[in-house]
């Protein structure tokens, strides 16, 4: 894996959400939920997110999560995902996602 600085890394805005709703996403290819996150003064953003292994759409609801939040846009089949939340990919493809231990303003930037 190529090296960074820490300028390349302060180009990354990784912020605090809590997400507020959660709907299946069958058009995916692969198994995911479309997500509505709340970053507080940055809006409600959404997300396409592959976390069907481990989560059920209740269990999301009001989670806090980290997500990057200056990737450009992506189309996934007829959603805009506009943030790509953060997870760790387990040996099984299953992903858990990183989120913080306490409650933390909501876009909260990471430092």
């Amino acid at each position: 894996m190529t090296q960074i600085n820490y300028d390349d890394f302060e180009q990354v805005e990784i912020c605090v959400g809590r997400i507020i709703e959660v709907r299946d996403f069958p058009q995916a290819r692969k198994p995911a939920y479309k997500l509505w996150i709340d970053f507080g003064e940055l809006g409600v953003k959404k997300s396409s997110a592959q976390i069907t292994k481990l989560y059920n759409s209740e269990d999301l609801k009001n989670k806090l999560i980290l997500a990057v939040t200056n990737f450009p846009p992506r189309q996934i089949a007829d959603f805009m995902s506009e943030v790509l939340v953060l997870g760790v990919v387990g040996e099984n493809g299953e992903v858990v996602l990183i989120q913080p231990d306490r409650d933390v303003p909501l876009g909260q930037r990471i430092s």
